[in-house]
């Protein structure tokens, strides 16, 4: 996320009209709490703020996995899919087989030019026989949506709903979600949604996160109780130590998770990411880069991504360019994440390079700002590969 700015007044507090960004960037039914809980910087995702800081990034990933923390992630706006050939229309959006999807279900698909080009890596979530939504990462899809829709041929309704999600993630989310909502929620699956309501507030709760922890995400279907929910659910998690917090650089890199425009792009196809799982060229319907996802799997990638590791002292924040490496005197690609994790005490990496330089044990040099460094091409996810964390 780019286009951090912080909220200061002269005697360091946070204040409402300090903000960098224009009234075209939207605030969330959580911005009021969020600055009243301590958020002090902002950055700018699908159009509207989220925050990026409340105590530190090594705080907040503290927090993340040693109690839990509160998000808003609002900015991860909904598309909603409705009519008589919705089910159809989502399936010609994405390569991942959808046949089998039940009402309930959520699932992690990517959305894919006609080149085989990821647009976006959202989440799906089936609400009824034709009724989806598509919850975004960090690009436009609605306008993508609508456009494939005018020459479709299929009868569907494309819209934004008044929909807003918070993410509680972390250890103890689950005995929070036990305090507000009963020991039934525990019954809720790994990636699977529940409707409820919490004091007369519309929610989907789903067991979903961009944490690679044990979490959950509450979709508020009322902008208007975005406040109440807000308090609501810290005056539940402060006996286990809930936080306000925001989504970890730190731990989401260790997952091996990717963040659009950063690890991946329109540039960036499923076969590069080693997301094969999430592509079925062989299906029966049709889908948006169908051709050209079967072509590359057939010809092999020249480049992939992988997990490094880089020797040094700690970086003391995310890059926030992409950082070239050279095999030799030769540019063999780019990291395109790497952060400090004080769990692991290592310098750790996400990495596009050629495919030849892509084996574990591979070295490269890093050109960083501070100088170069030698990285080491290492397994990824770094930490919890088995998402054990996440599912239990």
């Amino acid at each position: 996320m780019s286009n951090v700015t912080s909220l200061q007044s002269a005697s360091g507090q946070a204040v409402h009209d300090s903000f960098g960004f224009g009234t075209q960037i939207r605030k969330s039914p959580y911005f009021a709490a969020t600055v009243r809980w301590g958020a002090t910087a902002f950055s700018v995702y699908n159009h509207m703020y989220i925050p990026r800081e409340f105590t530190g990034p090594e705080d907040n990933f503290w927090n993340l996995v040693n109690t839990a923390i509160l998000c808003d992630v609002a900015a991860e706006r909904q598309v909603e899919v409705t009519g008589p050939d919705a089910a159809t229309f989502v399936q010609y959006l994405t390569p991942r087989d959808l046949s089998q999807m039940a009402v309930g279900q959520c699932k992690y698909i990517l959305i894919t030019a006609e080149d085989g080009g990821i647009l976006n890596d959202p989440i799906l979530l089936k609400l009824a026989e034709n009724h989806f939504w598509i919850s975004l990462a960090d690009s436009d899809i609605l306008l993508w949506a609508k456009g494939v829709a005018i020459h479709s041929g299929l009868d569907v309704d494309l819209r934004e709903p008044d929909v807003s999600p918070l993410q509680l993630q972390g250890p103890q989310s689950g005995e929070i979600m036990q305090a507000l909502f009963g020991e039934t929620i525990k019954d809720l699956r790994y990636y699977w949604w529940r409707e409820l309501e919490l004091n007369g507030i519309p929610l989907i709760v789903s067991r979903t996160g961009w944490s690679s922890e044990l979490g959950y995400e509450l979709y508020l279907r009322d902008g208007a109780r975005g406040d109440e929910l807000w308090e609501t659910i810290m005056a539940a998690g402060l006996p286990f130590g809930l936080q306000p917090g925001h989504t970890s650089t730190i731990r989401r890199i260790e997952g091996g998770m990717l963040s659009y425009h950063a690890d991946a792009d329109m540039h960036t196809n499923p076969f590069q990411l080693g997301m094969d799982r999430l592509v079925n060229p062989d299906m029966e319907a049709d889908f948006i880069g169908k051709s050209a996802l079967q072509r590359i799997r057939q010809e092999g990638v020249h480049r992939k991504q992988v997990g490094l590791e880089i020797e040094g002292p700690a970086l003391t924040g995310p890059n926030t360019s992409f950082w070239s490496l050279t095999y030799g005197s030769t540019n063999v690609g780019k990291v395109t994440s790497a952060v400090y994790s004080p769990r692991l005490e290592k310098n750790i990496a996400l990495a596009m390079v050629i495919t030849p330089c892509s084996d574990i044990g591979t070295q490269f040099d890093v050109h960083t700002p501070d100088g170069v460094a030698l990285a080491t091409v290492v397994e990824k996810p770094f930490f919890d590969p088995r998402k054990q964390l996440a599912t239990r």
